[in-house]
C-alpha cells in the first residue's frame, strides 16, 4: 500500500506520558512517518516503530523478523481458563476450525513476551498471509472458543452476529509507532493525531485513553455518608474538569438548592478519580444531586446543567433523582439469619412485584396493590399463593431504581437508574426512602415463610437518564472509535463492566443488597455482555460477604453465549436449549438421546455440577408456556384444549424429573395466558396473576404442587443431585423408532436402595417399552400424567411388565426399594 493511500487506523494512551498510533498498512517507507500532534495541548518527546509484538495486543498475533506468524493469547484475558491444566490451540480457516483441538502442531506454548508469560504458536508466515485473509480464533481443550476483545481492529463479522479474527497480510505490527510526550498529559482534555502526506495533513485521529485509564481505580468509600462530625460526599469521576454537590432540605426546594464545589482527594500522595466534599452537619433526610463538567469530545457527554444522579445512592426519590441522604444507623442490616436453601433443593419461581399483588384476594388499597407494602401483607397471608404451591425461592424482577416516569407507570424494570435503591415506584413514601424499610420488610416476610430472595440484577446497561454517561462517558460503557455507544444488550448502551470501577460499583451494589436487605442470590441479565473475567470477581467478591450465596447468568446477549465459559465457576445459567427443547418435545418432537441429556442435568456441555443448569420453559420475555404450545390459533392459550393440558402435565413432570434448579413462571401452574401476546413489558393489564384461574384448571394446579411436594421431599432425593453421580446411576430404555424414554434413577444402587423409574410419551398413540431386568423388581407408582397416588391407590391396569405401557401423551413415576 502506499504512503498516499495509508491513513492512521486509531491511536490511544499506553499511559498519561506514552502512546501507540496505529497506520491501516505496515510502513514500507525508508524513514518514519510524519506523525504527529494534532493540537498544541501536548508534544511529542519521541517516535519510533513500536516492537513488533505490541500489535499482538490487539490483533492476537504478529510477524517476526525472521519471517515466522506469531500468534499470542494472555491468560489474563481469560483468567476463568486454567491455563496450568487446560491446553489451548489455534482454529482456522487454515486447519479446519475444530480439527485443531488435539493437534500438536496447532497447540501453544507458555513462554515469556515483553517481561509477562503468555501463550504462543510460531507457524511459518508465507501460507497465512493470504488475501482474501484467514481467520482464527483460540480455543481450549474441552472445545471452548475464547472470547474477542471487542475493541481489536482485526475483528471480522461472520453474519450470524458473531466475530473471528483476521490475519491481514498488510498488517503484520509494522503498522505501529510508540511516542512519548514531553510531560504528562491531563486526562480532562481532549487530544488528537495527524499523518501528513506530501505536504497535506490528514484529518486528525483522536487519541483514545488506553486500558491504564479503565484501570483507575480507588478504594475509597463511596456515595453520601452520615458521621459525628457531618456528611461526606465522594463520587468516581476521572475525566471532570468540575464537580459540583447540590443540597436542599424540601423537595420542593431545588430551585433554590444550595451548591459546593467538590475537591480532588488523594490518595498515597495521588489522585486516582475520586472528588470530595465534607460539610459540618448531619444532613440525614436531606436531597442531593451533582453536576460534572469535563472535555466536549465523541467521548464524552459533560453536560454541567444535567442533574446526576449519585450511582451509590442508597435511594432515589425517581429515576431523574434527586438521591436522598441516609444515616447509616437508620438504614441498619438486615436480619441474616435465615438458612439459603441449597442449591440442588432449590425450586424457584419467576415472579413480578405488582403482578403478584396487583390482584392479590386479600383486603389492600389501591397504593398498596403497586408495591412492596401490598406485597407484604400478601406474603404473609394464610392464602399466600406461592407458600400453597409449594416452592421455596422466588426470583423477583428488578427492584433497583428504574425509569419509569410515574409511579403508577408499568414496566418490567429493565432499565435501571441505580444501582442501591429498590425502587422508588414499588413504595408507599419514594420521597421519604420508605422504600428502604419496606424492602427490608418484603425480603424478612419472604423468609418468615420459608421463601429464598434472589432477585433480577442489570448490570449490562442502564436506563434513561443515563447517569454514567454524564460522569463519564468514556470510562463507564463501551464505545467505537468515533465513540458511539455499543448496543448489543438492545438497549441503546452497553455498561463497559471491565473498567475497573465498574466492576466494582457492580461489587458493591450486591454486598449492599446483602447487607442490607438479606437477599440470597441474583440473577445477572444478559451476562454475556458483563463478561466471564468480571462474574469471576463479582463472584469472589460477594462469596466473602455470604459463602452461600446463589449467582445464576443468562448467559447470552444479542452478541454471544457463555454458558460453556461459566462451566468452571460458581454460577448456575438459564438454560435456553432445555427451553426450546421441551417445548418441542412435548408435541411430538425431538429425539429420545436428547431428552435423556436433558433429564441427566445437560452434563459437561453445559453443566459441570447437577446444579448449574437452570431448567425453564417459560420466563417473562416472550409468549406464556400455553400460548405457545396451544393448538387454539394466534398462539392464544386462555382456553386451552384437552391436549394443551395433558402436555403442560408432561413438561411439568419432565421439569421435575429433571437434574438441575427448576424454575416456573409465575402463573404456570394454573395455565396463565396472555391472549397470545409476545412482548408485555409495559403490559401490567396481561401480566397480573388471574388467581381465579387456579378454580378453572385445580388438577392442574395441584399436579404441579405435587410435584413439587415430591421432589423437596425424602422421596424426591434421587432428583436433587449435587455433584455428578456415578456412571451406572441412570439407565435408560427406549424403543426403536420413537422418542418414548424409561430412565431409571440410582440403578446401580450407588446412592442407597431407593429407585425411581419415569416414563413418558409425547406422541398421540400409546407405546410400549421393553424394560428389560427393571420388569422384576417390585415398583410403587407414585404418579401418571393426571394426578399423584397414595395410601397404595393405582387406577387399573397400570403395573409394570417386560413392556411398560405408556399410554398417550402420558408419563409415570414409579418407586422401588431393593
Amino acid at each position: 500500500m502506499s504512503d498516499q493511500a495509508q491513513r492512521i487506523a486509531r491511536a490511544w494512551l499506553m499511559s498519561a506520558s506514552a502512546g501507540i498510533i496505529e497506520l491501516d498498512a505496515d510502513w514500507t517507507g525508508e524513514s518514519l512517518p510524519l506523525l504527529a500532534p494534532g493540537d498544541k495541548a501536548f508534544a511529542f518527546a519521541d517516535l519510533g516503530p513500536a516492537a513488533l509484538s505490541v500489535y499482538a495486543d490487539e490483533s492476537g498475533y504478529y510477524v517476526d523478523e525472521v519471517g515466522m506468524l506469531v500468534f499470542v493469547l494472555d491468560p489474563m484475558d481469560h483468567s476463568w481458563v486454567d491455563f496450568s491444566v487446560m491446553p489451548v490451540y489455534v482454529a482456522g480457516t487454515f486447519n479446519g476450525w475444530q480439527d485443531a483441538v488435539g493437534q500438536l502442531e496447532w497447540s501453544m506454548v507458555p513462554e515469556q513476551l515483553n517481561g509477562r508469560m503468555v501463550w504462543l504458536l510460531r507457524r511459518p508466515a508465507g501460507p497465512l498471509l493470504t488475501d482474501p485473509p484467514q481467520l482464527f480464533k483460540f480455543v481450549t481443550g474441552d472445545n471452548r472458543w475464547l472470547d474477542l476483545p471487542r475493541d481489536a481492529t482485526n475483528l471480522v463479522p461472520d453474519g450470524n452476529g458473531h466475530f473471528n479474527r483476521g490475519i491481514h497480510p498488510n498488517r503484520t505490527g509494522r503498522n505501529l509507532f510508540q511516542f512519548t510526550t514531553t510531560a504528562p498529559v491531563p486526562l480532562n482534555q481532549s487530544y488528537s493525531v495527524i499523518h501528513v502526506r506530501d505536504g497535506r495533513q490528514a484529518p486528525k485521529t483522536r487519541l483514545r485513553l488506553g486500558r491504564f485509564f479503565h484501570a483507575m481505580r480507588s478504594d475509597l468509600p463511596l456515595g453520601a455518608f452520615v458521621q459525628r462530625n457531618g456528611s461526606t460526599f465522594r463520587l468516581f469521576a476521572p475525566r471532570a474538569k468540575h464537580v459540583r454537590l447540590f443540597l436542599c432540605e424540601k423537595l420542593d426546594a431545588q430551585p433554590q438548592a444550595f451548591g459546593y464545589e467538590l475537591d480532588r482527594r488523594d490518595e498515597n500522595g495521588s489522585w486516582n478519580g475520586v472528588w470530595e466534599a465534607h460539610l459540618d452537619r448531619n444532613l440525614h433526610g436531606w436531597y442531593y444531586w451533582y453536576s460534572v463538567s469535563g472535555p466536549q469530545d465523541v467521548f464524552g457527554n459533560f453536560k454541567p446543567g444535567e442533574k446526576i444522579l449519585d450511582p451509590y445512592a442508597q435511594a432515589a426519590v425517581g429515576r431523574e433523582g434527586p438521591g436522598i441522604v441516609l444515616d447509616a444507623a437508620w438504614v441498619g442490616q438486615a436480619d441474616r439469619t435465615f438458612a439459603t436453601p441449597l442449591w440442588q433443593d432449590l425450586v424457584m419461581v419467576e415472579t413480578h412485584v405488582r403482578d403478584l399483588v396487583a390482584q392479590a384476594p386479600i383486603a389492600l388499597s389501591a397504593e398498596e396493590r403497586l408495591g412492596f407494602t401490598g406485597l407484604i401483607k400478601w406474603v404473609e397471608s394464610p392464602d399466600f399463593y406461592l407458600k400453597k404451591l409449594g416452592v421455596n425461592a422466588v426470583e423477583l424482577q428488578p427492584v433497583h431504581e428504574f425509569d419509569n416516569r410515574t409511579r403508577e407507570e408499568y414496566q418490567w424494570g429493565y432499565m435501571t437508574a441505580n444501582f442501591f435503591s429498590p425502587a422508588s415506584g414499588y413504595a408507599m413514601d419514594g420521597g421519604k426512602a420508605s422504600q428502604v424499610k419496606e424492602f427490608q420488610e418484603l425480603v424478612a416476610a419472604f423468609h418468615r415463610q420459608g421463601i429464598a430472595v434472589i432477585i433480577d440484577v442489570v448490570y449490562n446497561h442502564v436506563g434513561e437518564p443515563a447517569h454514567l454517561l454524564f460522569i463519564d462517558k468514556l470510562y463507564y460503557f463501551e464505545l467505537d472509535d468515533d465513540g458511539a455507544l455499543a448496543n448489543w444488550s438492545g438497549c441503546g448502551n452497553d455498561l463497559r463492566c471491565r473498567s475497573a470501577m465498574a466492576t466494582r460499583l457492580i461489587c458493591d451494589s450486591l454486598i449492599h443488597f446483602i447487607e442490607t436487605y438479606g437477599v440470597d442470590g441474583f440473577r445477572f441479565d444478559l451476562a454475556e455482555l458483563i463478561g466471564v473475567d468480571v462474574l469471576r470477581e463479582v463472584e469472589v467478591a460477594v462469596k466473602k460477604v455470604k459463602p452461600d450465596v446463589i449467582l445464576i447468568a443468562e448467559p447470552w446477549s444479542f452478541r454471544g453465549h457463555i454458558a460453556a465459559a461459566l462451566r468452571p465457576t460458581g454460577y448456575a445459567s438459564w438454560n435456553d436449549g432445555y427451553r426450546d427443547f421441551v417445548r418441542e418435545y412435548v408435541r411430538g418432537g425431538g429425539a429420545a438421546d436428547k431428552l435423556e441429556y436433558f433429564l441427566k442435568g445437560s452434563p459437561w456441555h453445559f453443566a459441570y455440577w447437577p446444579a448449574q443448569t437452570v431448567n425453564y420453559t417459560e420466563s417473562h420475555d416472550d409468549r406464556t408456556w400455553i400460548d405457545v404450545i396451544t393448538e387454539n390459533q394466534n398462539f392464544n392459550g386462555y382456553h386451552p384444549t384437552q391436549n394443551d393440558r395433558q402436555r403442560t402435565h408432561l413438561m411439568v413432570a419432565i421439569l421435575f424429573a429433571s437434574v438441575g434448579i427448576p424454575l416456573l413462571a409465575q402463573g404456570q401452574d394454573f395455565l396463565r395466558s396472555k391472549y397470545g401476546v409476545n412482548n408485555t413489558y409495559l403490559r401490567g393489564d396481561l401480566n397480573a396473576l388471574d388467581y381465579h384461574r387456579p378454580a378453572r384448571f385445580p388438577a392442574t394446579h395441584t399436579y404441579f404442587s405435587d410435584w413439587i411436594a415430591f421432589r423437596r421431599s425424602y422421596r424426591g432425593y434421587l432428583l436433587r443431585q449435587w455433584s455428578r453421580s456415578s456412571e451406572g446411576f441412570f439407565r435408560c430404555c427406549v424403543v426403536s423408532g420413537g422418542n418414548g424414554l424409561v430412565i431409571i434413577y440410582n440403578a446401580d444402587g450407588s446412592q442407597g436402595r431407593e429407585r425411581l423409574m419415569f416414563a413418558i410419551n409425547p406422541h398421540t398413540d400409546s407405546t410400549a417399552i421393553p424394560i428389560g431386568e427393571f420388569a422384576d423388581w417390585t415398583w410403587e407408582l407414585v404418579a401418571d400424567h393426571e394426578c399423584f397416588y397414595t395410601n397404595g391407590r393405582r387406577p387399573p391396569g397400570q403395573i409394570v411388565t417386560q413392556n411398560l405401557f405408556i399410554p398417550a401423551v402420558g408419563c409415570s413415576l414409579w418407586r422401588s426399594e431393593r
